[in-house]
Parts: C-alpha cells; sequence; structure tokens
C-alpha cells in the first residue's frame, strides 16, 4: 500500500497521547490545588502570641492566668473567633473544641500546643498538686505533628489532668521518669484520650 493509502485513524492515536498526558497532568494540578484549599498548605501556618487578657474558646478562663499546656488552632474560617485563630488554656480545652469544631462542618488546618522541650518552666506545687509554667509567646508553640503529648502524669493544667507536650523524646523520657504518665503522638489524641484523664 502507499501512503496515501494508509488509514487516518493510527496517526490520529498518536496525536491524542500526549493530549491525553496534558489533561492527565492537569487533572493532577487540580486535585493538588483542591488539597492546598482543603488544609493540606497548612505548613505556612505559623503560631501566634496569646494576648494576656484573652479567654480561652472553650471554658472562658483567661489563658495566662492558669498554669500548664496552651493550645491554639487555626481554621479555614476565621469565625466565631474573629480572624485570629482560636485559643486555649489547656491541651484539653484545645482538643475538645477542635474536636466539636470539626463535628459541626469546620476545617482546622493546624493545632500549636506548648512546647515544654523549648521553653524554660517553673515547676510548682500548689494545694498538692504539681503544675507546670503557661507560655503564651509564639516561640513557645510547636506543631502538633512534632509533639509526644504525655497523659495521665502527676502534673496538671488549667482544667485538672491535662497533655503534657514535647518536641524533643529524651525530655518525654525525663518527665515520665519523674511524673508517671503514659507517652503518645499528639496526632493521636482522641475524645477517648481525654475522657481518660
Amino acid at each position: 500500500m502507499t501512503s496515501d493509502n494508509q488509514p487516518t485513524s493510527a496517526p490520529d492515536r498518536r496525536e491524542n497521547i500526549p493530549r491525553r498526558r496534558l489533561l492527565a497532568g492537569l487533572a493532577a494540578g487540580g486535585a493538588a490545588a483542591v488539597a492546598g484549599c482543603a488544609g493540606g498548605g497548612s505548613e505556612s501556618v505559623s503560631p501566634v502570641s496569646i494576648d494576656d487578657d484573652q479567654a480561652c474558646d472553650q471554658c472562658g478562663m483567661i489563658v495566662a492566668d492558669h498554669p500548664g499546656t496552651v493550645g491554639q488552632v487555626h481554621f479555614e474560617d476565621d469565625e466565631p473567633e474573629g480572624g485570629r485563630p482560636a485559643q486555649f488554656c489547656s491541651g484539653t480545652c484545645t482538643y475538645t473544641y477542635r474536636f466539636d469544631a470539626a463535628d459541626a462542618g469546620r476545617t482546622p488546618v493546624a493545632t500549636f500546643l506548648t512546647d515544654y522541650s523549648a521553653v524554660d518552666q517553673e515547676v510548682f506545687e500548689e494545694g498538692g498538686d504539681t503544675m507546670f509554667s503557661s507560655h503564651v509567646e509564639s516561640e513557645a508553640f510547636a506543631r502538633e505533628t512534632t509533639l509526644t503529648v504525655v497523659a495521665r502524669s502527676e502534673v496538671i493544667g488549667a482544667m485538672g489532668p491535662d497533655l503534657v507536650p514535647f518536641t524533643d523524646e529524651d525530655d518525654v523520657e525525663d518527665f515520665v521518669a519523674e511524673y508517671g504518665g503514659e507517652a503518645m503522638p499528639a496526632t493521636e489524641v482522641d475524645r477517648a484520650t481525654l475522657e481518660a484523664l
């Protein structure tokens, strides 16, 4: 057969291959963009300092006035916090609020807790209870994904038994040796963890 008699379908298929690849690439790029909108881009979110007169968004207590772990949660929307992250006087309040907000359809993009590996905490006794100082400056926070928390230790926070977070595993081991408790990744905290406190 001469080239004039060749069927035209084969060249058409070859021309469609690059187009299919282009469409597949566009679809993958679109999926990545959607993931970014849904919180996949949360690495750009940074913790903020908590004002001295800021009330806990869960329980209403003034955050800076109480001992122990402090937290903040950044959401895709800024309501009802009015353009700031939700802020909390304890790890317990942080997780309770976040779980409730997620159940109500809000999307958390980043959670930060006090990093007791990064601060010079004071340890003090009050009424027979052992407490750690609270820290509200932005540098005192670490992203939940980098933290290990200790639950059910002798150290209590603003709401009683609390979660005590660290980024350094040696600090976790030292803390557990001195104050007891059980260590777990902060990302594994769930409602059952809070109920067991």
